[in-house]
């Protein structure tokens, strides 16, 4: 009995020494995995907006091409947002790299067009919501973590290049005719295999060749690129001073169906599909207005899509009221 005590008390023992030896390898294996939330974050880059140049430009057009690229806008000095009247200066600058903070607002001086009466309510303010203006400054970005894999530039051993000496004296090289560049619209002689088929190849060709080079002609531009949209669109009625209309945009008319289209595929009145409905709206009744081609036809069309914009958003009274006062304003000076 007095023999097994020390035998147990040594088990125990190296028990102990077991434990606290497996715990101390948990513990070091922990220690060396690397934690999760040391890694870098990732970096989410901004979008930007670059500010179109709309100095010089009728007042119509101006606030369209901001309004095509993301921007809202507001007209500040003693003169105000009517059609015709030309934009003198704008901010930011032409150019400009701005964070897309939804619509970030472009401000805008006019000046007076004087063969253009000013009638009605100036638009000296975007008809949808403006936002702030934050020039992106790229010192002040986000930079993203660099990649993980090394930088280090491999070694590359540069191709083994044979001394000119090496080279024996007795080989004679290889004659090669010069390649000269194809062009498919004159076909490339086939190269001789003897010097008897190149000299019979070389008479044909000072025989018929002309006396200078051929000149391969422009490629011309489709004309269907040219002439997109009618080309001759006499005006309904002139108004003096009025800008005359594009003809690279599509006919009020045309736009007024394809704005009808557009709304039946986007009935939810989000913050975009408003001010598209809205940018429409203006263009069309201006134009209307300014006396151009089908400008009565367009704003028929326009009546019927506000009616429907009323009943699948619940907005558009005040448009088709605009809408129909310009149609009669058009309709009796077109007579």
């Amino acid at each position: 009995m007095a023999a097994r005590v020390p035998r147990l008390v040594l088990f125990a023992f190296a028990a102990v020494l077991a434990t606290a030896g497996l715990t101390y390898a948990a513990s070091q294996k922990l220690a060396s995995t690397p934690s999760a939330s040391s890694s870098a974050p990732l970096v989410q880059q901004r979008t930007e907006l670059t500010v179109p140049d709309v100095r010089n430009q009728a007042f119509v057009f101006a606030k369209g091409a901001l309004q095509d690229a993301g921007f809202a806008w507001r007209v500040t000095g003693a003169v105000h947002g009517y059609a015709a009247n030309r934009v003198a200066t704008q901010s930011p600058p032409p150019g400009t790299r701005v964070y897309d903070t939804g619509a970030p607002v472009v401000t805008l001086t006019l000046v007076r067009n004087a063969h253009y009466p000013q009638t009605g309510s100036p638009e000296d303010v975007s008809p949808y919501h403006a936002t702030a203006t934050e020039v992106a400054d790229a010192a002040s970005q986000p930079i993203a973590p660099a990649p993980t894999t090394s930088t280090t530039p491999s070694t590359t051993t540069p191709p083994t290049t044979t001394p000119a000496s090496t080279v024996p004296a007795a080989t004679t090289p290889t004659a090669t005719t010069p390649t000269t560049p194809t062009n498919p619209a004159y076909p490339t002689a086939p190269t001789p295999s003897s010097s008897a088929d190149h000299a019979a190849v070389s008479h044909a060709e000072h025989a018929t060749a002309p006396a200078a080079a051929p000149v391969a002609p422009k490629p011309v531009a489709p004309k269907a690129a040219v002439s997109r949209y009618p080309q001759n669109r006499p005006p309904a009625f002139a108004v003096a001073g009025a800008p005359k209309e594009p003809l690279d945009e599509m006919p009020l008319d045309m736009r007024a169906r394809t704005l009808e289209q557009w709304l039946a595929a986007h009935p939810a009145p989000s913050n975009a599909n408003v001010k598209h409905w809205l940018y429409q709206n203006d263009w069309i009744v201006t134009g209307a207005r300014f006396g151009w081609w089908h400008g009565a036809q367009a704003l028929a069309i326009l009546i019927r899509v506000d009616e429907r914009t009323q009943a699948l958003w619940g907005i558009g009274a005040k448009s088709e009221a605009v809408a129909r006062g310009a149609l009669a304003e058009v309709e009796a000076r077109s007579r």
